[in-house]
Parts: structure tokens; sequence; C-alpha cells
């Protein structure tokens, strides 16, 4: 029955209309090793034994779990044909699905090895892309059902809207770290500098984490510089100052996150100290020299302070070395943690137009009014 399921695939295989990568000579040899890991997996199996019979690598591929696919249906297609008992099929499906399972079970080990090769950051960058498409959406469509645009809701349904909002943006954030990481961490600083508003930059990353913020009832409050108008990379100090926002809501349960951007030395001076301060719980000293490593681990921990990835802060440090500064962090238990940094950036002379506003994050959606 086996050779006749055989011999009906090779007839298709070499019949066929369309074009095929695959020759009939080598679909026939697959077929063979295919055949007899099927022999295999009925014959040889003790009781209680490994349900996973040995199959060459040579069909550890999408076309050797293909083949076994058509042998199969070709096998119940035309059993009655061949005039075969019913006591002789079972086994035999019986022996394909083992071999058909012996087959999947490589998948792990394809996708690592797929990760750990030339294409790895690709394929990672590639699956990082098709997150940030549909979160990016279910923020836009969470904030519109929020405030009401498509119905009235109630205070519970709201406070559900906010914590999908909150699920959402951070799996987009990480989906765009993956990105930027894959990239080297710092594509957001190869631009020239131009001139921007830094009030209307503090009040863009306010206006994204706002859902956090008011489904956990926290305040956020921004103080600017009083100069305005300066000439920096907008886009990488908003992502910083987002990333650093969004991590403080995550783990501040009461009070506030302020988001600061202060002069430095007498008035007018091109320094700028920008950092942003929570009062939540703090992170013990013990935990702070771990912060900016990319992967880190701790397992039996719930509750853990930070992502196990860290690539949030990862890609902040590289932003900051990019734009010639660099992240620290100060925290002590029951006061809080802050994370700041120091720019240089110019003053630029305020235009009769008005100020221009920030450029928002990569990733981020635009909020409707």
């Amino acid at each position: 029955m086996l050779k006749n399921a055989i011999r009906a695939v090779l007839s298709r295989w070499g019949g066929g209309k369309r074009p095929r990568s695959t020759g009939p000579a080598e679909a026939s040899e697959l077929l063979a090793l295919v055949a007899t890991a099927i022999h295999q997996a009925r014959f040889d199996a003790t009781p209680g034994g490994s349900t996973r019979p040995k199959a060459d690598t040579k069909i550890h591929t999408a076309l050797g779990r293909r083949l076994l696919e058509l042998l199969r249906s070709e096998v119940v297609e035309g059993w009655r044909e061949v005039g075969v008992p019913d006591t002789e099929l079972l086994p035999l499906l019986v022996a394909m699905e083992r071999v058909r399972v012996a087959l999947q079970a490589n998948w792990a080990q394809t996708f690592a090895q797929q990760l750990s090769g030339s294409d790895g950051l690709a394929l990672l960058m590639d699956v990082a892309h098709d997150l940030r498409s549909p979160l990016t959406s279910i923020l836009v469509l969470t904030e519109t059902l929020q405030r009401g645009q498509s119905g009235e809701v109630n205070e519970v349904q709201r406070r559900q809207l906010g914590l999908i909002y909150t699920a959402a943006l951070g799996l987009s954030s990480v989906a765009s770290d993956i990105i930027e990481f894959t990239q080297g961490g710092d594509q957001l600083v190869d631009q020239e500098p131009s001139a921007f508003s830094v009030t209307a930059m503090l009040e863009s990353v306010r206006d994204i984490v706002r859902p956090i913020a008011e489904e956990k009832r926290l305040t956020v409050r921004l103080l600017a510089p009083t100069h305005d108008q300066r000439l920096g990379h907008a886009v990488a100090l908003s992502r910083v100052l987002l990333n650093l926002t969004t991590n403080a809501l995550k783990f501040t349960d009461q009070g506030y996150v302020e988001i600061v951007a202060q002069e430095i030395g007498e008035e007018g001076s091109s320094k700028i100290e920008f950092a942003v301060r929570d009062s939540g719980r703090g992170i013990p000293p013990d935990k702070v020299i771990t912060l900016f490593q990319p992967l880190r681990k701790e397992p039996g921990r719930r509750g853990q302070l930070f992502s196990q990835t860290g690539l949030g802060l990862t890609i902040c440090r590289r932003l900051a070395t990019a734009m010639k500064s660099e992240l620290k962090v100060e925290s002590r238990t029951d006061w809080g943690t802050r994370f700041y940094f120091e720019l240089d950036l110019p003053i630029v002379a305020t235009r009769r137009s008005g100020p221009r506003a920030a450029q928002r994050p990569s990733g981020a959606q635009r909020r409707t009014p």
C-alpha cells in the first residue's frame, strides 16, 4: 500500500502543470527516506519505548513534511482500491503520525539556527515590525474608544481600555526597542541636528503616556527650560524620555512622575540636564548595576523591577552616548528613582511664525484631540 502511494505521489509530482524547484529524482529520494522512517516507526518501536522514530535529517524540512502529507493523503484515498483490510490501515496511519511528530519536533532547533545564523537579526527585525504595526492600530483604536469618540463608555470600561492601552504601549515599545537594537541602537542620531521646541517635546511625551498615568491615578509633571527653542536631535531625545517615563509610570504605584529639562549654569546656557524622576519604591543597590544589560533573568523572582530583556534602557544609554552624553541613575528605597543626563543644545532664536513642534518618537501614534 505504501509503495502504491509513493508511485502516485511521484506521478503527480512529475506530471503537474506547475513547475517545481525539486525534480522527480530528488523527490523520489526523499520519499524513500520518508518511507524508511515510516517503516521503522511501525515495526521497530518497542512497547513503552520512544514515540519519536529516527528520521534522516534530509526530511527535516518543509519539503519532507509536505511529501509525508501527500503520502498520507494517497494512503487514505487509495486503501480501499488496493484491498487492504482496516486492521492494516490503522497501524500505518499511526506510524505516519509518529513520523510527522518527529519531523515537527525539530522546529525549535531550526528556528534557533535561523536566529543564530547570518540572517538572524533580519528575522528578528521582521518579527518586531510585524508586531508593531497591529499594536499601533490597537493603541489608536483603544484611545478613540476611551475618549468616547465611538460612543459613551462607563468608568469600568474606561479603566479596562486604559489597561489595554498600557499593555499595547509596552509591547509596542519592546518591538521598537528590538528594531533599533538590531540597527545598533543609535540610528536616530545619524541625521543632522535641527531646531525644536523643548516644551512641545515634553508635552508630546506626556500625551503619549497620559492613558497610563490616568489608569494608575498618577500625576505627570513637566519643567521646561527658560529658553525653549534649541538645536539638537529631537527624535532621539524624545525616545529616551518616552522610554524612561514609561518605565517610571510602570513601577510607581502612587504619587507622581516628573520630566525635567533644566538649564545648567547661568541663564541662557546651552547645557541642559534632562531628568525623569518618580516617587516609586526605588531600586535595590544590587539591581542598579544590571539595569543596562540588554538581557538579564532573575529565576524564581516575581514582580521584577524591569523587564528581563532590558532593551529599553540599553537603547536609552546608546542614544545618550550618541548625543555625546551619559545616562546616569540614582535611586533610594522609599524615595524613588531618577534617571538623568546632560546635553549641549545651543539656543535658537525664536521665529515669528512660532515655535516648531518636536517630532514624535518612532513608533508613537498621534493623539486625537
